[in-house]
């Protein structure tokens, strides 16, 4: 036990003053010298037409091994950017992110290569997360079983273009679950599948952060994240609202959505 609440003090994610910013491009093509367009270039979104969004606004939190940390708000208030962020896929404009270890973001759009059959996912998608060949070859059985794609015929034989969005989902979180992990983080993954499926993932939740990992996931499914994340992060347009325990988090972001 000891061990453990030493374990829970250990850092493994820190958002300092976080701010992230989309620059979307929304001037009509003209004509012009090249020396135009590379002035427009430079001055990085201070021309007309160019859109500065500001998705996540000052964000600061730290993370500890064991914790699984649910994210919560409504549609674009910069769940899945902050994931992204955390993932070092997005630079920050201003502050900036500190982890421990290499995190993993696991989204539902993750890509798997359609015309390979779920045998070859399994294998390719093993080696981008770091396992080794012989560690995907003894894990391989229970990332199959684990998806369940197999319940109703020999799927993993057949390319991935062959199967729904929801097998194709339920593999992807499989292979990524069968790895331990000093940072994982889920988007929306746990709205697919069946019950029996949602259960699964629940539970694999949970066993990683006993094996010390830090877990974060986005959710619109409130009772996912009470049923596997002791802290939630609130997210509303871009700014932190709330960080705290799950009951106490979720029930103010109740009263405030009217659910």
């Amino acid at each position: 036990m000891a061990e453990q609440r030493a374990d829970a003090h250990i850092p493994t994610v820190i958002a300092d003053e976080l701010h992230i910013v989309y620059r979307v491009n929304g001037a009509k093509s003209g004509k012009g010298s090249a020396t135009a367009a590379l002035s427009r270039i430079m001055k990085r979104g201070e021309e007309r037409g160019v859109r500065k969004v500001h998705a996540v606004r000052g964000v600061s939190f730290v993370a500890y091994r064991g914790e699984a940390i649910g994210l919560i708000g409504s549609n674009g208030s910069g769940k899945s950017t902050l994931l992204r962020a955390i993932a070092g896929l997005l630079p920050p404009e201003k502050g900036k992110v500190f982890t421990d270890g290499q995190p993993s973001l696991l989204g539902v759009n993750a890509a798997l290569m359609n015309d390979l059959t779920g045998e070859r996912n399994v294998i390719l998608g093993g080696l981008a997360m770091g396992m080794t060949r012989e560690q995907i070859k003894e894990r391989y059985q229970g990332i199959v079983d684990f998806s369940g794609i197999n319940e109703k015929g020999d799927f993993i034989t057949l390319p991935m273009r062959t199967y729904s969005s929801g097998m194709a989902a339920r593999l992807r979180f499989s292979i990524a679950a069968a790895k331990d992990h000093d940072v994982l983080m889920i988007d929306e993954a746990l709205a697919t599948g069946d019950r029996k499926f949602q259960k699964r993932s629940e539970d694999r939740i949970r066993e990683l952060r006993k094996e010390a990992g830090t877990v974060f996931l986005v959710s619109h499914n409130n009772k996912s994240i009470r049923d596997t994340c002791n802290r939630v992060l609130w997210l509303e347009r871009g700014e932190l609202r709330m960080d705290g325990p799950t009951d106490e988090v979720l029930k103010e972001y109740e009263k405030f959505t009217g659910k």
